[in-house]
């Protein structure tokens, strides 16, 4: 399984050169530019590391951090900042960071601590996907929101777990298809639309807020309410 990189970074020469230099090392790097982006990312816990700048428009990298945290989220968590103090740098790591590192920094020096963080992991997927409160322990074959299990059948559970893999994207009904049902689309079946409908009722019936989303000609998104008149609830 590839390792899934966030980089937290609102600086475009910085965010450009390290997604260019992780992805050229075989990771897989997911660019978030400021506070607001970051935190939808960050509603998935799953990621490999996250590299998080300190100073962002919108909510800051120590207050994400924070609010990670204390919403269970045990990714190892690289800051990055241009204060060098040692009460800052305290203050990081008591926020919740796994390690330091002041800007302007050597990439080679950043590679070396995302190895080590990498190997040293931290939120130990083993199979288990999160997403805000819903989580499946995809080897169990278990499924819950808030705590609470969710009666699914294993094609249900197969297309939570891809929803899960990819938060907050757009996902085509032939990609989905293609992935969950391992067959092509051929344009007319309403399976998959018989699926989402279920598997909507269920994360829905403890009166929780909607993830699955239909965006009308597009496909569907998993995660917080997409926003424009394409957005269908």
């Amino acid at each position: 399984m590839e390792t899934r990189i966030l980089v937290v970074e609102d600086d475009v020469e910085i965010a450009d050169s390290l997604i260019r230099g992780l992805s050229e090392e075989g990771y897989l790097v997911e660019h978030a530019p400021d506070g607001d982006t970051a935190r939808v990312a960050l509603l998935d816990l799953n990621w490999d590391l996250i590299v998080l700048d300190w100073w962002l428009p919108g909510p800051d990298g120590l207050v994400l951090l924070k609010r990670f945290r204390q919403s269970g989220g045990e990714s190892p968590v690289l800051f990055l900042t241009a204060r060098d103090a040692v009460s800052d740098r305290v203050r990081g790591l008591d926020g919740g960071a796994d390690d330091y590192l002041c800007k302007p920094f050597s990439f080679e020096e950043l590679l070396a601590r995302v190895r080590a963080l990498v190997r040293r992991g931290g939120h130990g997927t083993g199979g288990v996907l999160k997403y805000g409160d819903v989580r499946v322990d995809a080897i169990a074959g278990r499924a819950e929101r808030a705590g609470k299990a969710l009666d699914l059948t294993p094609k249900e559970q197969a297309l939570l777990v891809y929803f899960l893999r990819h938060p907050g994207q757009v996902l085509t009904r032939t990609r989905i298809y293609d992935h969950v049902w391992d067959e092509s689309f051929d344009g007319l079946s309403n399976t998959l639309e018989v699926h989402v409908k279920e598997l909507r009722r269920k994360l829905e019936s403890q009166n929780g807020t909607r993830l699955i989303h239909t965006l009308r000609g597009r496909g569907y998104l998993f995660g917080e309410s997409p926003r424009g008149p394409e957005g269908m609830p």
